[in-house]
């Protein structure tokens, strides 16, 4: 892909935008960056944290181990030759 953005001039990447813009509508397009714009920023806030430092990968806590209880079957997901027909 970044291959194909260097060969093409500023007047084919005009036409696409062009194109675009008539596919999707000004109103779609607009909410769009919008909404990648809200999510550019979370991740942002996500990787600063909230005491204004960056974190690193020693920062960053490992997530909890699984616990090694083990569900019980809900009598529900019990399989038919299990149940009593009666």
């Amino acid at each position: 892909m970044a291959m194909l953005v260097g060969m093409l001039g500023w007047q084919q990447l005009l036409i696409i935008l062009a194109i675009v813009l008539v596919i999707f509508g000004g109103s779609r397009l607009a909410g769009l960056g919008k909404a990648s714009g809200k999510a550019i920023r979370e991740f942002k806030d996500e990787l600063i944290g909230p005491d204004g430092e960056k974190k690193t990968a020693e920062s960053v806590e490992a997530p909890p181990a699984e616990s090694s209880v083990e569900m019980k079957s809900t009598p529900s997901e019990s399989s038919p030759s299990q149940t009593d027909p009666s």
